[in-house]
């Protein structure tokens, strides 16, 4: 149900828009993969077939344990990271999933003005993820667009969204109702 606005009653509270994200950049999975791959290769050969894998192998137990955290750990890492946004009735959560252990919710009272915004995530706010730039703080998982909070007592906050759109009506209407 990502990347579509709905209403849905959930634990009696409805959630007005929903997205999850996750990170689909071709280039991103390149240079995972092709970390990864140097790592199966050096397990492969040194461990299995018995060969020396480099100048200065290191010992079959610590190339284990290196395969089984960049080799294994690192691309599950990145293919179950998630960015999920929930707009209920005067909140927002934002939930970057394995950093936040909860929700970070957002109570919309709080926010003075918002607005859709098209952003550049490497000049902006230095890439993708929990960022903070120039321009205040930012959750992105991918694109150029998004939805800018605008705080009465803090620097602005900015969720990226791949229905920007949706989000923003959303955020409208989550005010609207308080």
């Amino acid at each position: 149900m990502s990347n579509k606005s709905f209403v849905k009653k959930m634990a009696g509270q409805f959630i007005l828009y929903r997205e999850q994200q996750r990170f689909k950049q071709f280039w991103l999975w390149v240079v995972i993969l092709g970390t990864t791959a140097i790592f199966w290769a050096g397990f492969i050969y040194q461990v299995l077939l018995g060969g020396a894998f480099g100048n200065r192998p290191v010992a079959d137990v610590q190339l284990a344990i290196l395969f089984a955290l960049i080799g294994v750990g690192m691309p599950w890492f990145f293919y179950k990271m998630k960015l999920t946004t929930e707009v209920r009735q005067g909140e927002l959560q934002v939930r970057f999933w394995p950093f936040h252990a909860r929700p970070v919710t957002i109570p919309l009272h709080l926010v003075r003005d918002y607005e859709k915004i098209t952003y550049n995530a490497i000049r902006d706010y230095g890439g993708w993820g929990i960022r903070w730039g120039t321009k205040g703080k930012a959750y992105n998982v991918s694109g150029g667009e998004g939805v800018q909070l605008h705080f009465y007592d803090r620097d602005p906050l900015l969720i990226g969204s791949q229905n920007a759109i949706a989000l923003y009506n959303a955020i409208k209407l989550a005010k609207e109702r308080k």
